[in-house]
């Protein structure tokens, strides 16, 4: 019962951040600056792909979405270059993906030791112009992690924008 109250608090909690950064990154990509001159037509956002979890026990969680909410889950997959294992939890509309640290240097062993029992790491959108969407960003002073995009879990490129320019959330840039 405990288990059930914290499960519908933590779905509330992330459902008001989703919603939030939804906002934000569509007013990000419509707005644009007339000193710039820059169309908006460069780039366009597409669908949420996915939302990030940092757990601290991988098969546990698998379980959880697995056995006891009934979703289909991935295999695990290793991605030393991002330093993380990754399992995506299949929900029709969109995926989660389910995060643990790979390695000493991991994002995710930082995040966890910040938040002991895990939670929502990032949230991945769609873009079909990702080179587009960072020139773009870049000109309107948005913070990119990365100087090039990297080949995230779907083997297509990614990059992250910093969570500071994103009001607190960690955004992630997938090509469509």
């Amino acid at each position: 019962m405990k288990e059930q109250k914290c499960y519908r608090k933590h779905r509330k909690w992330l459902l008001t951040r989703l919603q939030t950064s939804a906002l934000m990154i569509r007013t990000l990509a419509s707005s644009h600056s007339v000193s710039q001159n820059i169309p908006s037509s460069l780039w366009k956002l597409g669908r949420l792909n996915h939302v990030a979890i940092a757990v601290p026990d991988l098969e546990k969680a698998q379980s959880l979405y697995k056995d006891v909410l009934g979703a289909q889950v991935s295999e695990m997959v290793a991605l030393p270059e991002h330093g993380v294992y990754t399992v995506f939890v299949e929900l029709g509309n969109t995926k989660l993906e389910l995060l643990h640290p790979l390695g000493e240097k991991s994002p995710i062993t930082s995040f966890l030791q910040k938040n002991k029992t895990g939670g929502m790491h990032h949230i991945c959108i769609e873009v079909d112009d990702i080179n587009a969407a960072m020139a773009e960003l870049k000109k309107k002073k948005i913070r990119i992690l990365s100087e090039e995009p990297k080949i995230g879990a779907h083997g297509k490129p990614v990059i992250f924008l910093h969570p500071k320019d994103c009001h607190g959330v960690l955004v992630e840039l997938e090509q469509a």
